[in-house]
């Protein structure tokens, strides 16, 4: 039975425009089960991708086993994909999960208690303190703790130690939607909303395959371009994926630009509404300032000029533009392929500039929604782990920091301020020269996720930085840490994370953690402890012990500013849904869309940045701010499009590009360990196009050497989808191989060929345009392990459908590993049920579902 994997997105509720999406409750349970014989059911929601799905986790004799779709919750009205429905619950009982904490002995991790490991840690901490200052420690955080998690982590970093070293893996995913907004509207914060799709006439998706991405979200179009009065879609994309062919199905455009060249594109879609009209003058004289200098910037790129950069065909970007500009309600919707590409800011500015020329803000059915990759990138960007600070506060502003030190009790100096806060890229750069010497990862994976992924296990194998590593599991990167913490995870701790809509969901504790295992939370509140941080007054800096009053503290600190939190409290959050912030005594209910009243948050006093030239990076100063006397107004800013770092060559022809599939997320830590979303996907592979695969003497299933100037790897080969001239390689496999069937685990690493490379604004590392070349290494002995019905499907022929292995078996992992590693070695279907579900609070009556298929 192979249930939701082989139909990924379930049966259509289709629906006119203006009329609510109706609701339908997907169901998984573990084999045996039925709803009756659950003994509670815990309030949650999906933490599998960034849609942020509401939902409730079965608890069994003290066991997750299984989850269910929130039919009253805003974001998703019932539904939960594939990811959400078999791997939300696999992970938790895997028998390798960390249950003690580890430290390095004689070059091998050993188990031991939490004060010996916690003291090693503290010890190290307060000898760098002394000898060298809060600049020898680093923090490498995630898209995935809680709220809770993320605002003690800033206050331990800024107040307790006071680095400016703090970032996470939301450099890599979506540190451009938040610089894109900050430099168009003042400050960061989605502007549209999920209802937006309800209202439009038109979507845009810009570099993003939501099909694979945010399959619940994708459902939800789904059901409009499927119904009555439909909208059409416009796909940005070098693959022709599921978005892309239902682009075409409605009357859309699929535009497949090279790889490297999207600003360009942008450029000649926003020259084409100067050039016919379809700006409304009114509202951008009023609402925004920049218009004269957009329209020079962008007047070169006709389209006939974009065809030459792009390789697309002039009249398509005349078509796409016209349904732009004719359209009453555009949503753009924009993801990686943007954000990981070559002039990431600004080609996600021009999406804001779009619909700031047409007026398109604010109001139902014309939003922008610059998404997430992970489920709590939005708060790591809110609480200031990721180095920015807390409440969306502009670190040049004397006044911000102010309030940050009088909320703290310490002194304004102890924030660090005098400079931007240290990126990612910086902060492996640092360890690996020995700057700094204490580097602490929480929850993420960076000898697989960081770009050129050798040099960052070089990094983390080194004598010259102590690495403190806390996660589910021994991951590649926890096997080089010399501590290893083992953390408690979802459905095992209590906290609130808000997803890319700004709605804010509380997750309750449904089970306890196996064995030592501790909640993030209570990991940092420990070492706060054992550091003994104190305010100016010498008084303990951190007092909270329970998560609920970390979240009110944090809300607190939101008072006044555009995240604002105030009104809402866990009794609140404890309701029907999850909740949009603003949440304030002028929204007691939270807010939709933001905007609707056209006033943005630029006002010099207010803002989170003074803005940033887009083509340089260079800094707009306050004064230089202040003259332009925004007043409320937003940014059109623009800039040429150049080429990119690495242009292909004799020696390197082809460009590398890379993504995801549907069936992972991220480096698998979690949905590796659910047995139907592993065979789905079970390795690594890369994609070719016809006319490359047969230029090259490669067919189906061959085994190739994909090499950049950096490195290589050893995969079959897919004769797919990707346009001629790409090369195309998920990125979620590593070493780890829970099948122990992968031919060569060790040179799989898409990021192996990646650059050391990002944008000059938002620093968010370029995954997309590497040069590479390919080369036939032996046939293969059967298809590319690639799914067949996604973006991956072969381009000829036909190879039997992907389907998943029994999706009522929680794990592919059957014995514990044993943690005598060396890190010399590593350097170089749902159950089919029908749910009657009476969903308060939707207009529409839930509809019996069939959950999973044979």
């Amino acid at each position: 039975m192979s249930g939701r994997i082989s139909d990924i997105y379930g049966e259509g509720t289709p629906h006119p425009r203006g009329t609510t999406w109706p609701a339908r409750v997907d169901l998984h349970l573990e084999p045996g089960l039925g709803e009756s014989d659950v003994d509670s059911w815990v309030q949650s929601a999906c933490l599998l991708c960034s849609n942020g799905c509401g939902c409730d986790i079965a608890v069994k004799d003290g066991r997750m086993v299984g989850v269910r779709g929130r039919a009253t919750d805003v974001v998703n009205h019932g539904r939960l994909g594939p990811k959400g429905l078999y791997g939300s619950t696999a992970w938790a009982s895997s028998p390798d999960r960390l249950t003690r904490p580890l430290v390095r002995e004689g070059g091998r991790l050993v188990e031991t208690d939490w004060e010996t490991a916690m003291g090693r840690i503290v010890e190290r901490s307060k000898d760098l303190l002394e000898r060298k200052g809060p600049l020898s420690h680093g923090f490498y955080t995630t898209g995935q703790l809680f709220i809770e998690e993320y605002y003690a982590l800033a206050v331990i970093g800024k107040a307790g130690l006071g680095t400016p070293h703090m970032d996470g893996n939301t450099r890599l995913c979506t540190a451009t939607a938040a610089a894109a907004f900050k430099e168009s509207f003042g400050a960061d914060g989605q502007p549209g909303s999920y209802t937006d799709i309800e209202h439009c006439d038109a979507i845009f998706l810009f570099g993003h395959n939501m099909a694979e991405t945010q399959t619940v979200l994708w459902a939800r179009i789904l059901d409009r371009t499927r119904g009555e009065d439909p909208p059409k879609v416009v796909c940005v994309d070098p693959r022709r994926t599921l978005v892309a062919d239902e682009a075409e199905r409605t009357g859309g455009v699929h535009l497949a630009p090279r790889v490297g060249t999207n600003l360009a594109l942008m450029n000649g879609l926003t020259r084409e509404l100067f050039a016919n009209g379809w700006v409304d003058e009114e509202w951008v004289g009023a609402h925004t300032l920049g218009v004269d200098d957009l329209r020079s910037t962008v007047e070169p790129y006709t389209p006939e000029h974009v065809a030459d950069i792009c390789g697309v065909e002039p009249d398509d970007v005349r078509r796409a533009a016209r349904i732009f500009g004719a359209s009453t309600g555009v949503l753009s919707t924009v993801l990686q392929g943007f954000y990981q590409s070559h002039q990431a800011t600004a080609s996600a500015v021009a999406v804001h500039n779009l619909h700031l020329l047409r007026g398109m803000i604010g109001r139902p059915g014309a939003g922008v929604l610059q998404m997430n990759g992970q489920p709590t990138a939005q708060n790591n960007r809110e609480c200031g782990a990721d180095g920015d600070l807390p409440g969306f506060r502009n670190w040049d502003n004397v006044k911000h920091v102010q309030q940050l030190a009088d909320a703290w009790n310490v002194d304004p100096m102890t924030i660090p301020h005098w400079a931007p806060p240290t990126h990612a890229m910086q902060i492996f750069r640092y360890a690996e020269t020995g700057s700094i010497e204490l580097l602490w990862i929480s929850a993420t994976n960076p000898a697989v996720s960081m770009p050129e992924s050798a040099r960052i296990r070089k990094i983390l194998s080194g004598d010259q930085c102590f690495v403190v590593v806390q996660d589910l599991f021994l991951t590649e990167t926890a096997e080089l840490a010399d501590v290893v913490l083992p953390a408690a995870g979802w459905g095992e701790k209590t906290g609130t994370f808000t997803n890319v809509n700004r709605t804010v969901h509380l997750s309750d504790k449904a089970v306890d953690p196996p064995g030592e295992a501790r909640s993030d939370l209570d990991i940092f509140l420990m070492y706060a402890d054992r550091m003994g941080f104190t305010d100016k007054d010498g008084a303990p800096l951190i007092t909270w012990r329970t998560p609920e009053e970390v979240f009110d503290a944090w809300r607190a600190v939101t008072a006044g500013r555009p995240v604002d939190y105030t009104g809402l409290s866990y009794g609140l959050l404890r309701g029907p849904t999850g909740i949009p912030w603003p949440v304030n005594e002028e929204h007691p209910d939270g807010t939709d869309r933001l905007y609707g009243d056209a006033v943005f948050p630029t006002d010099t006093d207010y803002c989170e940045t003074y803005g940033h030239d887009l083509a340089t990076g260079g800094t707009v100063t306050e004064e230089e701010h202040r003259a332009k006397a925004p007043g409320g107004r937003a940014f059109l800013k623009g800039a040429p499009y150049v080429p990119a770092h690495e242009e292909p060559s004799d020696e390197f022809p082809l460009l590398y590009t890379t993504g995801r599939t549907v069936y992972h997320f991220h480096t698998r830590t979690k949905t590796g360990r659910a047995r139907s979303l592993h065979d789905a996907a079970p390795d690594a592979w890369v994609e070719l196009s016809v006319p490359d695969a047969e230029r090259l003497g490669i067919a189906e299933g061959d085994w190739v050497c994909v090499e950049s100037p950096r490195g290589a790897i050893e995969v079959r080969a897919r004769v797919g989808q990707v346009m001629e001239g790409a090369v195309f390689a998920p990125f979620h496999y590593g070493h780890w191989d829970p099948s122990g069937l992968a031919s060569d685990a060790e040179h799989r690493l898409a990021n192996e060929l990646t650059m050391t490379i990002w944008d000059p604004v938002s620093k968010q590392p370029y995954f997309k345009t590497a040069a590479c070349r390919v080369t036939k290494v032996r046939d293969g002995d059967g298809p590319a392990p690639a799914p067949t019905n996604t973006a991956s499907r072969p381009a000829r022929g036909q190879l039997p459908a992907t389907a998943g292995g029994d999706p009522t078996s929680s794990r592919v992992l059957d014995e514990t590993p044993t943690y005598n590693l060396d890190p010399s070695q590593h350097a170089a279907g749902a159950h089919p049920s029908r749910v009657k579900a009476a969903v308060e609070g939707l207009k529409d009556a839930a509809a019996d579902i069939v959950t999973g298929r044979s």
